[in-house]
Formats: structure tokens, C-alpha cells, sequence
């Protein structure tokens, strides 16, 4: 057999001799393959993509076939696959079935299935969580909801039928479908949902392009040879001949490649261990510039930390993204905020302080009941309740905003529209420098702050440099603690999800007891790995529903369900009198 018959879709690892040799480019480097060398394949990933512009499922015979690297920008929606699965065997085999979010793929039966305690009904969606042996049987572990419950099941893999992918109502990043959205032997179209960044003439794709795109994959086979202690990456379609003696070869003289996912999958009880790095990141951060190919390091413990996730404040993209980690010893000083809707204010009001803003942006009320907000106006923001007005002659309540108007020399009660349109910039009074764990437990995310005093226990501070950061939300990721064998006096904390990493383990005792001073560092990532963290970390942090632009319906919606109230004849929050805007504490 060839590697470009395509990739083997027996259970890996396998084992293959080289018949006829070959000498081919990777990554810009001359390898060779020779006659007689044993190979062991360790897996395989998409190396690129290639992109064809789709009408009607079908590949246009106006496209010109594009190719897309996996970092290529633009967040996607996956269109269902038409095509369906006659089995359960053969959706294990050619779709991607693993321990995260993404590795749920979900499927419905056009006919009942009948199992021994429970009927899935037809179109019914089915979600794939994991595969597992079951009483001497491989099945799939599944699960439907109904009426807010979940049912669990197991379906055999020798369950036949037909089986259609469902609709999948998620975007995704190119490289996260590349991962888990392709099935193998198949293409996959995808609908451009969002772009990341504006277009400019090195895209490959035409200008302001929207539409749908057909996705083949370029496979990359992964392998170790019993003499090389790094990982071997061969294009699936080099032409040489390989011969499959998987049967007959002792697995035991080869090294066993570990991802960072599958080191932290390990007990708690197998740490401390001492690995070696077969491959490295790359990256020119510490840590990630100590940890090169050959190097021997300690893996400490596995944990979880908390993280801040940050993004730079500027008006043009892109933007910089950021995870801190509560260990930051910088101090903040905070920056205005900005609110589009009268909603937003409620939802950033405190008890803590009274939230003072002035508009940006007219507002003219349809009706005589609420206010009217003109550029400049000032506002102390008090309180949501419920108001009636006037509505095609007839009463109606709706949510407002209870504000104080600043006058020159008094206070005016007035009521905001929720659903209102328009623009606030917060006014700061508050010169206090914080602490990051200050700022996390006395206000709500997210927070606009700038550096006022950097992080002096690190060499070079990334964030003294950003002009204003907007603290997202609480991030909980997984961790490794690291450190080098040859000096062991500090170690590192390494994200296991966001570097790609592999080691085999060694042998070897961990001298070392007490683990060493842990060095954290603040960690800048992409905007596709942003985009990740904000829709996958914290999937349970949903936002409030934004009001509608106008009130067509205005009766009021549940989450503002309160009780009717006037506004009260003495407002408890603290009077303070500000006479004029001072532009500088805009500023500040």
C-alpha cells in the first residue's frame, strides 16, 4: 500500500516497513524515508485546506479551488452532511467522538429505534458522547432530552440504519473544524459567519464573500521510527510503498508519544513524573522558548487555575487578547466604561458606588411619559422598575430606568426607556489604584482599567504597554506545572489546551520533594483561541437577552418582572453635586 491510499481507519498504532524509499520536503527541511525502516504511525491531523466556493452542495463551476491554512481568519458555521451513516460502526470510524464539547456530534434515525428500557423516536437528536467496551460489546455512549431531562443509552456498534448528521447552530474557528468537524473520507461544507479581520488582497477568497464553502481535507500522517526520538510528520499523499506488519512487530521497542492531554489525563497519583520533549511549541515567551526538542523536564502536578481574560481597548482591530493570572502583581487604576442602551446601565449599576454617565448620543422619547436625552446630559443611574405610558390609546407597562438628571444646581427625576437606543460614557471619580483580585471581587465584570503599576517580579510586563484593558470574565483552565530537570529551583505553568506539546515519559525518579516557586506569567493569545475560550470555557455564563430597538411589544419581559413602583420622593443612593464635566476624568 501507498500513503496516498489514503489513512489507515483501523485502530491505531500502526506499523509499517518501507518497501521503496522516498525523499521528500516538510516544513521547508529534506527528509528521507529509507528502504527497510520500520515506522510506527501515531495518529494523523489535517494539514491544510482546500476550499471550493458552493452553490447548492455542489462545487460552482465558476470556483477556482483555493488553498486555506488552519490559522486562516473568519469564524464558520458547519452545514449538515445530506449524506447519511448506515451504521454506527461507521460514524465511530469516520467522525471525530471525544471527551470535549467538540467531540458531541449529534445525529437523528428517520425510523423509531427501539432499545430494551427506551424508544428513540424518529428525528429525534442523538448526542455521541463517548465509545467504551459494554459487557464484552463496543457501543457508543448517547444520550437524548426531553421535556429538560436527559436520557442516557448505549447503542451497539453494530446497530445499522440510517443516521443524518443534525443541524449544528455553533461557529466555529477553521482550525477547530479541521480537528473535529471533518469527517474522514468525507468533505464538509462550511457558511463564512463571521469575519475576524477586514479583508485585504493576500485573501484568497473574493472580496466581501458571505456564502458557503466546500472543505477538502490534506492529511499529515504522524509517526516515530525506533532510531529518532522526535515526532515524524509525512504528507498522506508521498508516494512510497509501505508494507502493514502491525501483526508481527514488538510495539515495545518504539517511544510512546504523549500529548499535554493525554499527560493530564493521568491520575493525581502518577505525579511527579519525568518526561521528555519529543516535540516542542514554538513561541518566543517564556516558557515557551526553554522548552525545545530533547529537553528533560518534570511534570509536577495537574490542576485547575482561575484566569482573568482581558482584551485591549481601541476602536480599529484587531484587537489583543490576554489571560492574567491572579498571581499579577500589577496594580490598576480604572478607565470609563461605555454603554450602547439604557439596558447596559442597569446591567452595570452596583450597590457598591452610584454609576454617574453622560450621553453621546440624542434620544427623542415617543412618548410624554419618558424622557428625552440630549448630548451631554448627565445622569446618576438609580434603579429598573416599571412605568405605564400611553401606547395607540391604550395603557401599557413596560421597564424603565430610573435616572437623576444633573442639573446646574438640582437633581431631576426622570424614567429611561429600557429598550432606549443610544450612548453613555461613564464618568470615573474613583482614583484608587486595585489589585486584580480586588477588582474581580468588588465589581462586575467586565471592567475597563489601564496599568497604573507594572508587575515589577516579571522581566517584561506585556500589559504596562496596552493604553486600556476591559476585563472580560473569570476563566477556570486546565494547568501542568513544569519545571526543568537540570535546573529544578523554578517551575511553570502550562496551559493543556492551548499548546501543542509532545513528550514520552521516562523512568526515572523525581528527586525533587517540595515542588519550586511557581512562575506564572500573563498569557496572549489569538483571536481564534478568544473566540474558543469566550464560547466554550464558560458555556453556563449566558448574557441577558438585549431589549428590542423599539417596543413593539411592551409588556414587560420576565427578567424585569418587579413590582410596579413609582419613583421614590427621597432617593437612598448618596447626592453628590457636579456642576460641569470635566473632560480629563474621561481621560483618566
Amino acid at each position: 500500500m501507498k500513503f496516498c491510499d489514503g489513512i489507515p481507519e483501523r485502530v491505531l498504532p500502526h506499523h509499517f516497513r518501507t518497501e521503496i524509499g522516498s525523499i521528500y520536503e516538510m516544513f521547508g527541511n529534506e527528509c528521507c524515508l529509507s528502504t527497510g525502516e520500520v515506522i510506527k504511525i501515531i495518529g494523523f491531523k489535517i494539514n491544510k485546506l482546500i476550499a471550493s466556493i458552493c452553490e447548492n452542495n455542489e462545487v460552482s463551476r465558476f470556483s477556482a479551488k483555493v488553498e486555506l491554512p488552519l490559522n486562516f481568519p473568519g469564524l464558520y458555521k458547519v452545514v449538515a452532511d445530506k449524506t447519511p451513516y448506515t451504521s454506527i460502526e461507521e460514524i465511530t470510524r469516520k467522525v471525530s467522538i471525544g471527551p470535549t464539547r467538540f467531540g458531541h456530534p449529534c445525529f437523528y434515525s428517520p425510523e423509531d429505534i427501539k432499545l430494551a428500557n427506551l424508544t428513540i423516536k424518529h428525528g429525534e437528536q442523538i448526542t455521541f458522547s463517548s465509545v467504551e467496551e459494554v459487557n464484552g460489546m463496543m457501543a457508543v455512549n448517547c444520550g437524548v432530552v426531553r421535556n429538560n431531562q436527559s436520557h442516557s443509552f448505549t447503542l451497539p456498534l453494530s446497530q445499522e440504519g440510517k443516521f443524518y448528521e443534525c443541524e449544528d447552530d455553533q461557529i466555529y474557528t477553521l482550525k477547530e473544524i479541521a480537528e473535529w468537524k471533518i469527517p474522514k473520507c468525507r468533505n464538509r461544507i462550511v457558511k463564512l459567519s463571521n469575519i475576524l479581520h477586514t479583508w485585504d488582497s493576500s485573501n484568497p477568497l473574493p472580496e466581501n464573500f458571505n456564502g458557503c464553502l466546500i472543505l477538502t481535507p490534506v492529511y499529515e500522517v504522524q509517526a516515530v521510527m525506533k532510531f529518532r526520538k522526535d515526532i515524524v510528520h509525512i504528507l498522506s499523499d508521498l508516494d512510497v510503498e509501505v508494507k502493514d506488519i502491525t501483526d508481527s512487530y514488538d510495539i515495545s521497542s518504539f517511544l510512546q508519544p504523549l500529548s499535554l492531554e493525554d499527560v493530564f489525563e493521568r491520575t493525581s497519583k502518577e505525579f511527579p513524573m519525568v518526561a521528555e520533549i519529543m516535540e516542542g511549541p514554538s513561541g518566543s515567551q517564556k516558557p515557551y522558548n526553554l522548552l525545545h526538542t530533547g529537553k528533560e523536564i518534570i511534570i509536577h502536578k495537574k490542576y485547575q487555575a482561575t484566569r482573568v481574560l482581558a482584551s485591549e481597548i481601541r476602536s480599529d482591530s484587531p484587537k489583543r487578547h490576554f489571560l492574567i493570572p491572579m498571581s499579577y502583581k500589577g496594580k490598576f487604576k480604572r478607565r470609563p466604561r461605555e454603554f450602547p442602551t439604557a439596558y447596559d446601565l442597569e446591567i452595570a449599576r452596583s450597590e457598591k458606588e452610584q454609576l454617574h454617565v453622560v450621553a453621546t448620543k440624542a434620544f427623542d422619547s415617543p412618548h410624554k411619559e419618558l424622557f428625552s436625552v440630549s448630548v451631554g446630559d448627565q445622569f446618576l443611574v438609580q434603579q429598573c422598575q416599571t412605568s405605564e405610558i400611553l401606547y395607540e390609546g391604550r395603557k401599557k407597562v413596560i421597564d424603565v430606568l430610573a435616572c437623576e438628571q444633573i442639573l446646574s444646581d438640582t437633581y431631576k427625576k426622570v424614567l429611561l426607556p429600557m429598550y432606549m437606543e443610544g450612548g453613555f460614557v461613564e464618568v470615573i471619580h474613583d482614583k484608587k489604584q486595585y489589585q486584580l483580585f480586588e477588582i474581580c471581587k468588588e465589581f462586575r465584570l467586565p471592567f475597563n482599567v489601564k496599568v497604573s503599576v507594572r508587575d515589577l517580579s516579571i522581566e517584561e510586563d506585556v500589559l504596562a504597554a496596552v493604553p486600556g484593558l476591559q476585563f472580560e470574565e473569570e476563566i477556570t483552565d486546565c494547568y501542568l506545572m513544569i519545571s526543568s530537570t537540570s535546573s529544578p529551583v523554578e517551575s511553570w505553568e502550562i496551559p493543556v489546551y492551548r499548546l501543542n506539546m509532545s513528550v514520552h515519559l521516562l523512568s526515572r525518579d523525581v528527586q525533587t520533594v517540595v515542588p519550586p516557586v511557581t512562575k506564572t506569567t500573563v498569557e496572549e493569545i489569538s483571536e481564534e483561541q478568544y473566540y474558543m475560550v469566550r464560547r466554550y470555557e464558560n458555556q453556563t455564563l449566558h448574557p441577558p437577552p438585549r431589549p428590542p430597538k423599539k417596543p413593539t411589544t411592551l409588556e414587560p419581559k420576565p427578567v424585569f418582572a418587579v413590582a410596579k413602583q413609582g419613583v421614590p420622593d427621597v432617593l437612598q443612593a448618596p447626592k453628590v453635586r457636579y456642576h460641569t464635566l470635566c473632560l480629563n476624568l474621561l481621560q483618566s
